[in-house]
């Protein structure tokens, strides 16, 4: 962001050596330079347009019900408001700033602007922050007064006066084109990182980003803009719902992620968005296999699978199928699952809005296939198909790469080829505690099971093996997590 011309710099430095307060620097810049008040008191603050954008965010995001989310080009806009390159600030916009630059409200807009600002948003800024509500403003409504003139064209004027105060009202935001575009980043950001950083810090800036994103649907904004912050919303809800469930297999863990993929769903519905549903309902469906409700996982997958994503949703959303026909024991209808994912592969029209964690790549896809494969009796298949996706080139999300891990040594247990078992399992056991998610955990105690019953059962090497399983799973991130109740629910 560009520093404050140099004259106007060198003014409120000689003012400040001086001692003059930031009320005589602002009057000053107004005078001399015949600012806008609002850009005076910015500059006499300090203050660049992005550093006043973020302080104002940051304001608004630590008081309930009166978020914002500025940007530089938004703030320009305020200041310059009522020119027609402006853009009128809200009440909500005018009380933060008044609280930002330590003024009062009034300090902030000039007759002109007076006469400008809708009669109700006046009486709230004559209220102030912390008295009346903070509810923004409602969309002005004619006067019964004003019905009572008898000149028609003193009524068609006034009648029009209502329809402009209307429509400064309608164009008016809590949120800016930039920030929208910041907002969309951040969220592909929080899925790319949820695939290789520490999942409890990462669902913590999830829980964060989501928030603020509610806290903007309480106020006002364009409706292409509130469509795509309820969009926004829903799939930061689907990744809160994926992250709890990963987190924590308890119980309450569980109902929490399901509380999290209805609130998404609620939002695909609001904006009529299939991708979003899609995503959601994969969402549920890992849910409720990890939960053990095997039959409603499948209908979660198809429901998904009926909203024809363009991306890679279905792909996973048949692979979601799959894995728990594969769990019921049906393999004829795991392996049909499987082929449809493939034939969604092969058709896909689209890319994934989100990504990241939201997304199946094609190493997500054969780790389905290759557990697919080793609970249908396809040991073999498994045991090659896993070798050869671990064999390209690394890069892949941490969770998935140690389930492919943990798929090819259970394939040579079962295939009889014990020694190379532990050497398979070397990546997940170096994995750092706060990465041994739940279904990572689970598989792992899937592979102590199937050890257990293997021909080599009573042997020294599976005990060893069983007891590096159990040191393993005591020290992950649900047993962690058990420590601090509570962190998932909201």
């Amino acid at each position: 962001m560009p520093l404050p011309p140099k004259a106007q710099d060198q003014l409120r430095t000689a003012m400040r050596k001086a001692g003059c307060s930031t009320r005589q620097i602002a009057l000053e810049l107004r005078e001399q330079f015949s600012m806008r008040p609002r850009e005076a008191w910015r500059f006499a603050s300090g203050l660049t347009l992005q550093d006043a954008a973020d302080r104002l965010n940051d304001l608004g995001g630590s008081r309930p019900g009166i978020a914002l989310w500025a940007d530089a080009s938004l703030v320009c806009k305020w200041e310059k408001w009522p020119k027609p390159a402006g853009r009128r600030p809200s009440a909500r916009a005018l009380l933060l700033m008044a609280e930002l630059y330590c003024c009062e409200v009034g300090d902030l807009i000039n007759f002109a602007d007076r006469q400008q600002l809708p009669a109700d948003e006046l009486q709230v800024l004559q209220l102030g922050p912390g008295t009346g509500d903070n509810a923004l403003p409602t969309p002005p409504a004619a006067s019964p007064a004003a019905v009572v003139e008898t000149d028609q064209t003193g009524l068609v004027r006034g009648a029009a006066e209502e329809a402009a105060a209307w429509a400064q009202w309608a164009s008016s935001s809590n949120v800016g084109e930039i920030a929208m575009e910041e907002l969309r980043a951040n969220v592909r950001t929080l899925a790319r990182d949820y695939l290789r950083r520490d999942p409890l810090e990462v669902f913590t800036r999830t829980r964060r980003l989501r928030n603020r994103v509610f806290d903007l649907l309480e106020g006002h904004q364009q409706p292409r803009q509130t469509t795509e912050l309820y969009l926004q919303a829903g799939y930061l809800c689907c990744l809160q719902a994926w992250m709890a469930s990963d987190l924590s297999p308890a119980a309450d863990a569980l109902d929490s992620a399901e509380t999290h993929a209805r609130t998404s769903l609620l939002c695909a519905e609001m904006v009529d968005d299939n991708e979003l549903r899609a995503w959601t309902m994969s969402t549920r469906s890992k849910i409720a296999f990890w939960d053990g409700r095997m039959k409603d996982a499948i209908a979660f997958a198809r429901r998904g699978a009926e909203c024809r994503p363009s991306g890679t949703a279905e792909v996973l959303l048949w692979c979601q199928e799959a894995d728990a026909w594969s769990r019921l024991g049906a393999a004829a209808e795991a392996q049909a699952a499987m082929g449809r994912a493939e034939d969604a592969r092969a058709s896909m029209r689209g890319e994934d809005e989100v990504a990241g964690l939201l997304s199946c790549s094609e190493f997500r896809q054969v780790n389905y296939a290759t557990a697919v494969h080793l609970r249908t009796g396809r040991a073999s298949k498994a045991l090659r198909e896993a070798k050869g996706a671990l064999a390209r080139p690394a890069g892949h999300a941490y969770g998935t790469t140690a389930q492919m891990h943990i798929t090819l040594a259970c394939a040579q247990i079962a295939v009889g080829e014990p020694d190379g078992a532990k050497e398979a399992l070397d990546p997940v056991l170096a994995l750092p505690p706060g990465q041994r998610l739940a279904p990572v955990a689970a598989r792992m105690r899937d592979f102590a099971a199937m050890v257990a019953r293997s021909r080599m059962a009573d042997g020294r090497k599976a005990v060893e093996l069983q007891s590096v399983v159990e040191d393993w799973t005591l020290d992950s991130a649900p047993r962690r997590l058990a420590l601090s109740p509570g962190t998932l629910s909201d």
